[in-house]
């Protein structure tokens, strides 16, 4: 948490992170072009706002894109805000949600997590039923080789389509796969208005790819999700949604219990 502070208390590096929560997913030149600093020192608070895990980068060919990590924030609010009287908390508060909200470009999420474990324990976390079923709700049903057909189970329903595929699998370094098939039953269960329902069996279908990397006594977990449209009602579900189903993954890994179900 020290390291997150710190970087926050640079006017110039909460300029980059506004900047970046303006448009998300820019190259270190076009971040020196939008603002008044030299290339030289953009770059040095870009390294601190990554070493704080505010910041993450994802490489696009040639190109290192940054994007706003909301993660640091999701944690200090798990931490304190829950703990003491919100008028206390309120700038904390306010900065969760500007992290959150609009924190990624129209067509993308992309989001990083530092866990305590080790790679092939992340991967199992990732595959296994008896896992998932803990901190996501849900199951997959799949050999975990490229080409592979997946099925899920959400809900109580069973999700099976040609098209939902493993598309890369690394062991305990990258995985990938493409989202599930969005039926009528299925959005009966998960409480879907029609319309909403509507929208989301037309869009184009996305795909989830996880890297894995050690990171000392850590895992650095990088979670992108892309293929959307713009606009895409899909992409606004899932930015709701991951930070919830990786803050309780995080915690089912480090401590053997996932996060509780909030209460309604």
């Amino acid at each position: 948490m020290d390291e997150v502070f710190k970087a926050l208390a640079d006017a110039s590096r909460r300029r980059l992170l506004d900047d970046l929560n303006a448009r998300n997913g820019q190259t270190l030149r076009e971040l020196c072009a939008g603002l008044n600093m030299a290339r030289q020192s953009v770059s040095k608070h870009l390294g601190v706002l990554e070493g704080a895990n505010l910041v993450t980068t994802v490489w696009r060919g040639r190109e290192k894109l940054h994007y706003v990590n909301a993660e640091p924030i999701n944690a200090i609010a798990e931490r304190w805000i829950d703990r003491y009287h919100q008028g206390r908390v309120e700038a904390l508060a306010d900065l969760k949600k500007a992290l959150e909200q609009e924190t990624v470009s129209d067509i993308e999420f992309v989001y990083t997590s530092y866990i305590r474990t080790t790679p092939e324990r992340l991967w199992q976390a990732l595959t296994d039923p008896v896992f998932t079923r803990q901190y996501w709700g849900c199951e997959f049903t799949s050999d975990w080789t490229a080409g592979s057909t997946m099925a899920w189970n959400q809900f109580g329903v069973q999700l099976e389509d040609p098209e939902q595929v493993v598309l890369e699998s690394d062991p305990y370094r990258r995985l990938s796969y493409t989202w599930h098939t969005f039926t009528p039953e299925f959005g009966r269960s998960a409480g879907l208005e029609d319309d909403v329902a509507a929208r989301l069996a037309t869009e184009p279908r996305s795909k989830v790819t996880f890297d894995i990397e050690p990171a000392g006594e850590m895992v650095k977990l990088t979670v992108v999700h892309d293929g959307f449209a713009p606009g895409s009602t899909t992409l606004e579900m899932v930015k709701g949604g991951w930070p919830s189903i990786l803050s309780s993954l995080k915690t089912l890994l480090e401590t053997g219990a996932p996060l509780p179900e909030p209460v309604e």
